[in-house]
């Protein structure tokens, strides 16, 4: 019988070297329009928004969710979340662990049955010394580094090469390192009075990376001068304009290569690429392989 005393998450101070994360689940998801029932988890889940809004219902507290941004969903706690955005949402959420202390067979080992609750399953939340735990402010805006780093993880852990265990835990302690790493970047578009402007504007160049996001088309969106704009967007996307349009093309062809018969070359269009040679030279620098070549892979493993 669970204790009703019991506060969650439970927590443990752990030296960073001590984290031993274990993913449990990891995939992309497109949710309708609405409220999803209340729930607790025995796990934690990293819930990153992609494209649309939510928000989550969580201790008194309402936390609303924009594309770009994530919560930390803690073990134990209840909550629920909701769809805002019509007519879909599209999210990428990660179970995990701190201490590899769960094992999970199906998804009741994860979500909690509350006519059968096993207090024994609750996992522990880490915390490092001299830092306040991750969940205390459960909203981040991650940078882009670490959103392909969960996009990585959801391809390792779909297609499971050899090896994927591992690299999803490599992956998850760099996850982790990086919220760790910028308590900040959670409440930066709050903190700056052109956050969310340029929280819009990151928005409509993941949902449109085809259109001619030029620095000085950036600028004028922002209605500032170039270099303010671009040192303002790399402050609050972690690289500069180019990089980020580069990175969110980049994604989006491997998503298309992966999960479509469209010819490279239409692909490289929906992308923003009109230049086969160029998408072609582009994508195999930042994957190591040319498109033909990715597509093949993907279909193998």
């Amino acid at each position: 019988m669970e204790n009703s005393s019991t506060c969650y998450p439970q927590q443990r101070s752990a030296a960073l070297r001590e984290w031993s994360p274990s993913v449990h689940y990891a995939q992309f998801q497109r949710l309708p329009t609405g409220k999803l029932p209340e729930r607790r988890l025995y796990d934690f889940e990293l819930l990153y928004v992609c494209q649309g809004e939510a928000a989550t219902f969580m201790e008194g507290q309402r936390y609303k969710l924009d594309a770009g941004q994530l919560i930390l969903l803690p073990s134990g706690v209840f909550h629920q979340n909701e769809v805002v955005s019509a007519p879909n949402t599209r999210f990428l959420g990660i179970h995990f662990d701190f201490f590899d202390e769960l094992d999970v067979q199906t998804e009741a080992d994860m979500i909690v049955n509350e006519s059968t609750v096993w207090p024994q399953k609750f996992c522990y939340e880490a915390i490092a010394e001299g830092q306040s735990p991750l969940t205390e402010h459960p909203v981040y805006t991650p940078p882009l580094a670490c959103v392909q780093l969960m996009e990585q993880l959801v391809e390792e852990f779909t297609m499971r090469p050899l090896g994927y265990e591992l690299a999803c835990k490599g992956l998850m302690l760099q996850i982790l390192t990086t919220l760790l790493r910028t308590p900040l970047a959670r409440t930066l578009s709050q903190a700056t009075v052109h956050g969310a402007r340029l929280a819009e504007l990151l928005e409509q160049i993941e949902a449109a990376p085809s259109l001619q996001w030029s620095n000085s088309a950036i600028a004028k969106k922002m209605n500032m001068s170039v270099d303010h704009a671009a040192k303002l967007f790399k402050q609050i996307a972690g690289m500069p304009p180019s990089e980020f349009v580069q990175s969110v093309r980049h994604r989006e062809a491997r998503k298309w290569l992966r999960e479509s018969d469209l010819s490279i070359e239409q692909i490289g269009d929906l992308v923003g690429y009109s230049d086969i040679h160029y998408f072609s030279r582009i994508f195999r620098r930042h994957e190591g392989i040319s498109p033909r070549e990715y597509r093949k892979l993907s279909k193998i493993l």
